[in-house]
């Protein structure tokens, strides 16, 4: 079984009342992956008999560490109109709320299409990118293929300041793995956190809240199957002990698939 499917394994309770665990491919420097944590409760809403649709958007709020073991989560639909449905996910260890999520579910339909966002040109070849080789990197990060082509965190971090944190980079599961939503949740937090690569130094960091959009259906994500999607990510402001940052996920053939904003803690 891929980690992913291990780490997305849960018991029933009740409806919308599950029995997960962290999982130890996807530990971070303290406590799990975030990324992973999104995908187990957005995973939690998706496995609910009473699911209207697929997944547009998801908040969640990193509001405790989560100690390794077991956990709760409670997925609960709050809304249901025709077309969209509202969620309350909870995640709660040893009685005490660790995480919780919104999340937002619809039902969507043919209409006219448009982009804004600009899918980036003269692009390197995947294969022709290095994978990412660092002793240092947080377990998590041997659970994805991450071919830096722009801004990585280099062996030796020099501490000289770049003019911005923004990267570059394509991604996957590792091993391979056909994109679904879970996964895509997961991806939109495997950037590295900008300040590190704007500073070039070790901080200390939290994401507080991450929240993404999905703009991709099943169909879509189907398409794209186990190959590459490309990251940009960049940071806005850095100010008072907090930052934030934002990325776009896009196909190899540039459909933009996902766009996700989250808000970081630091100590300087």
């Amino acid at each position: 079984m891929h980690p992913l499917d291990e780490a997305l394994q849960m018991q029933q309770q009740d409806p919308g009342l599950y029995t997960a665990a962290t999982h130890p491919g996807y530990a971070n420097a303290v406590g799990p992956f975030g990324g992973i944590t999104a995908a187990q409760l957005l995973q939690a809403a998706l496995l609910h008999p009473q699911r209207l649709g697929e997944p547009i958007s998801q908040t969640v709020h990193f509001a405790a560490p989560v100690n390794e073991g077991e956990f709760v989560i409670n997925a609960q639909p709050v809304r249901t109109n025709r077309s969209t449905q509202h969620w309350l996910i909870q995640a709660s260890q040893d009685g005490h709320m660790v995480a919780m999520a919104t999340a937002v579910f619809a039902k969507r339909r043919d209409t006219w299409s448009g982009v804004d966002a600009t899918f980036p040109h003269n692009l390197p070849d995947p294969q022709s990118v290095a994978p990412m080789q660092w002793q240092k990197r947080p377990e998590f990060t041997n659970r994805y293929d991450l071919r830096y082509f722009d801004g990585v965190i280099p062996h030796e971090l020099s501490g000289q300041e770049r003019p911005h944190g923004q990267s570059s980079l394509w991604v996957r599961d590792e091993p391979p793995r056909p994109l679904d939503f879970a996964a895509l949740a997961s991806i939109c937090d495997v950037f590295f956190p900008r300040i590190m690569i704007r500073r070039q130094r070790w901080v200390m960091i939290g994401t507080i809240t991450l929240t993404s959009y999905f703009h991709a259906d099943s169909a879509l994500l189907t398409q794209v199957g186990s190959d590459y999607v490309l990251g940009v990510a960049r940071a806005q402001v850095y100010r008072d002990g907090y930052f934030d940052q934002s990325a776009e996920v896009w196909s190899a053939k540039g459909d933009l698939l996902a766009t996700t904003h989250q808000m970081v803690y630091f100590k300087d």
